[in-house]
């Protein structure tokens, strides 16, 4: 059994460099004195600060931090007040703009102008005055400026002293908010390369435009040699280092060695490839984001890190075939707790694959928890399981399943281990009990690696992810004249009887983590069958993120401008800027043409 006394939940902290992004709140309103604006005033203001209320007390950062907002000083009646609110704003750090209104404004006078912050208006429904006319005022005024923005209106008419955020707003609210803040924490971070292109996939050949046109973000690279350097010139914490190795060798289960008798590695060999590997996670993690102590130690360059959000191991061949992998580096860095305690996960991805990288990195800024990185390997219809293990798939798997699994890079939160109300989930770190932790590691055993893959050793991470999750798969792909495109695919993890498993996981490498992945199906085009969302798929990577959030990924990928090629989310879940409308009456379509027309949201 895992030892998890003592083991606590780390306090939130920022990483990274500048202040965390807040929401700013721009309450505008008819400009008129003398009667009209007074009136007003005390409404229009009490909407800023419900909705900031809404906000602050749903939602956090992915650190675990609580999202601030900030209201501008007074009302926005006209240009002057716009632009007094604007520079407030620039000094507050926001990164994410709400109007709202119960009234007739000044449109082209009182918007936001700042075209690269996210940016929604919301209009009361009310009888009394004309927030809705505002509303469609200002939107007309965003298209055709050029700066779109998502329009928020009430179904239901309210009272004039009404102080409540209905459902539909709220939901709208809060998943507009969501996505904005995952664009304001990428702005001005870095994606970091350790190595380059890994066996010729595409995902690994970075490309600079993607990240600064799209994402905001720079691209930082070293060496694959760094680690080599940094373990034999000791620049890492070594007392640190020793409470690391003393944790691993505690908690972490070494499991059986698949590999050839002749070829397997002895044991004084195989306690040093723990050594270096947990050597190389706490270098990984100095890379991204720095080290203080090792400024302490005279390494002040080293000490400052890249100020990374993500970043890639590219590990195979050139690291593999001679030093242990990155499996156990990847694993551990990728889920929520570690030697030092439970805390927010870093985005790492395996073979340095860059857009599947980004895809975690999307999952986990619209829901704070770890995210699983995946081959996306096999397609086992129902008829292939019966004829190979003479068992029929029966309920969420009826339809048949795909097999998901990777050397490494799989969080240990993917084992499904966490519960709530008696069920497994993936939690935000902050919700993580220790208990929890220990079952994870329980869970998990870290197997020899295969020296057919891997020369140099090194310890992969073998799991199998409880069934009953609703998850999430997406992947990010670069087209050739088009740019960048996300796909996403809502579905479930499947439990299968102990024997269907071990005879489909014997058949590719059963020292990797398992997740079976059965996808929501509609019975048209890529999600007709199974078979279809594998055919579709484009890369054989995919990240996997907790909950059905594909609707999140959809307006998270409409402000950046990147168009959805493929997805499974119900119509009315579907959220993108009010101008997307004027492209056409085929959503899917007008995504297209919306994002090739504003392009990308920085470049």
């Amino acid at each position: 059994m895992a030892d998890v006394s003592g083991m606590k939940v780390l306090a939130p902290a920022n990483r990274y460099r500048g202040e965390l992004p807040k929401v700013g709140i721009r309450p505008t309103i008819d400009g008129r004195l003398g009667g009209v604006r007074e009136s007003l005033e005390k409404q229009t203001m009490e909407m800023a600060k419900s909705a900031a209320k809404l906000i602050s007390e749903n939602l956090r950062h992915p650190n675990g931090m609580p999202v601030e907002c900030v209201i501008a000083d007074t009302t926005i009646g006209g240009v002057a007040e716009a632009a007094a609110c604007a520079d407030k704003f620039r000094r507050e750090n926001v990164g994410v703009s709400l109007t709202v209104t119960p009234c007739w404004c000044y449109g082209s006078e009182t918007m936001d102008m700042d075209p690269a912050v996210p940016k929604a208006v919301w209009g009361f429904n009310g009888t009394e005055r004309p927030g809705a006319v505002y509303l469609a005022a200002v939107l007309a005024a965003h298209n055709q400026k050029g700066l779109p923005a998502f329009g928020i209106y009430g179904r239901e008419v309210q009272d004039l002293d009404d102080r409540s955020v209905p459902a539909d707003v709220r939901e709208k609210l809060l998943q507009f908010v969501r996505a904005g803040l995952a664009v304001a924490w990428m702005k001005g971070k870095s994606y970091l390369s350790m190595g380059s292109t890994s066996m010729g996939i595409a995902g690994s050949i970075v490309k600079d435009e993607f990240f600064q046109n799209y994402l905001g973000m720079r691209n930082e690279s070293v060496d694959m040699s760094e680690f080599a350097r940094r373990v034999e010139e000791g620049i890492f914490d070594k007392e640190e280092y020793e409470r690391a190795l003393a944790w691993t060798k505690k908690n972490c289960k070494e499991g059986p060695d698949d590999n050839p008798a002749g070829k397997q590695h002895d044991r004084k060999r195989k306690d040093w490839e723990w050594e270096y590997s947990v050597k190389m996670a706490l270098i990984a993690r100095d890379l991204m984001v720095g080290n203080p102590k090792l400024a302490e130690l005279g390494f002040g360059e080293e000490a400052l890190g890249h100020n990374a959000i993500a970043a890639g191991f590219q590990g195979q061949r050139q690291w593999t075939d001679h030093f242990p992998n990155g499996d156990f580096m990847e694993t551990m860095l990728n889920t929520s707790f570690d030697w030092n305690g439970i805390r927010a996960p870093y985005i790492f991805a395996t073979e340095n694959d860059s857009l599947n990288g980004i895809s975690m990195l999307f999952g986990h800024l619209l829901t704070g928890t770890a995210q699983i990185f995946s081959d996306v390997r096999t397609f086992w219809s129902p008829e292939a399981v019966k004829r190979v293990t003479g068992k029929t798939l029966s309920g969420t798997a009826a339809g048949g399943l795909i097999h998901l699994i990777n050397s490494g890079s799989t969080s240990l939160d993917g084992t499904g281990q966490a519960t709530r109300d008696g069920k497994p989930v993936m939690k935000p770190y902050w919700e993580l009990t220790p208990e929890e932790a220990g079952r994870m590691l329980d869970a998990t055993l870290f197997r020899p690696g295969d020296l057919g893959y891997f020369r140099g050793g090194g310890y992969s991470t073998d799991f199998l992810t409880r069934g009953g999750m609703p998850v999430t798969m997406s992947r990010i792909n670069l087209v050739a004249g088009l740019g960048p495109v996300i796909q996403i695919a809502e579905g479930f993890t499947v439990d299968l009887e102990e024997n269907v498993h071990g005879v489909l996981d014997q058949r590719t490498n059963p020292t990797w983590p398992t997740t079976w992945f059965a996808p929501k199906l509609t019975g048209t085009g890529p999600f007709k069958d199974v078979y279809s969302v594998m055919a579709g798929w484009g890369a054989n990577h995919g990240a996997i993120s907790y909950g059905h959030v594909g609707a999140d990924l959809i307006t998270l990928a409409s402000m950046l401008r990147i168009p959805v090629n493929m997805h499974n989310v119900e119509p009315e879940r579907i959220y993108r800027p009010s101008a997307w409308g004027m492209f056409g009456m085929d959503p899917e379509g007008s995504d297209y043409r919306a994002c090739a027309n504003f392009g990308p949201i920085y470049g």
